[in-house]
């Protein structure tokens, strides 16, 4: 087995693609939603000048202290990400007019996926990470936004940027850096260095 049997493993999250990036690993994981309301820590870090990798931080933690107090004994990932370009944040699109503004705001320019882990126990962070990975969107025409939206229906709509990587959304790229797992949600590679440290997973 690649994974001790203690602690328990914990994600802070109902993301797909991160539990899918974990079970791929081979990592037994438990999944326990944070259920916060992360609009508003969001604004209160976007008040209080707080740059970026900053406030994916404190998304990230307060999602992993929000079930760490429950299960103190267990070792919470919490993880978030935020989309910036040129200076402005986005969020998940949420509505088809939304994702269809971000889009075109997004098409013909670099932007950064922002991207914080933080792993809890015990009431306190033994360990965080941000990795900031850079995409260039394609300057494609509204009719090729138009077919992409179609294709992927409303599960871009819970997106940030409004597109998957690991769907069609591949094909709204032509220049990617960094790494895959990041872009993806879960900064991976850095996260199983610290879990062979700490003794979760076998070195």
């Amino acid at each position: 087995m690649l994974q001790a049997p203690t602690p328990e493993l914990v994600l802070a999250s109902g993301s797909a693609a991160r539990r899918a990036l974990l079970e791929a690993a081979r990592l037994r994981v438990t999944i326990r939603p944070a259920d916060l309301d992360e609009a508003d820590i969001k604004r209160r870090c976007q008040a209080a000048g707080d740059p970026p990798d900053s406030a994916a931080l404190t998304l990230a933690t307060a999602k992993a202290a929000a079930i760490g107090r429950d299960m103190p004994e267990a070792l919470v990932i919490g993880a978030d990400q935020l989309l910036v370009c040129d200076g402005d944040w986005f969020d998940k699109p949420g509505t088809d007019a939304t994702l269809r503004t971000q889009l075109r705001r997004l098409r013909g320019r670099s932007h950064v996926l922002v991207t914080a882990v933080v792993c809890w126990q015990r009431g306190r962070v033994l360990w965080s990470h941000v990795a900031q990975p850079t995409l260039r969107m394609r300057d494609v025409s509204d009719a090729f936004l138009e077919e992409y939206c179609r294709l992927e229906g409303d599960a871009i709509l819970s997106c940030v940027g409004g597109y998957r990587l690991e769907g069609a959304g591949v094909h709204l790229f032509d220049d990617i850096e960094g790494e895959h797992s990041a872009i993806l949600g879960l900064p991976l590679v850095p996260l199983l260095a610290f879990l062979r440290t700490y003794g979760v997973v076998r070195a």
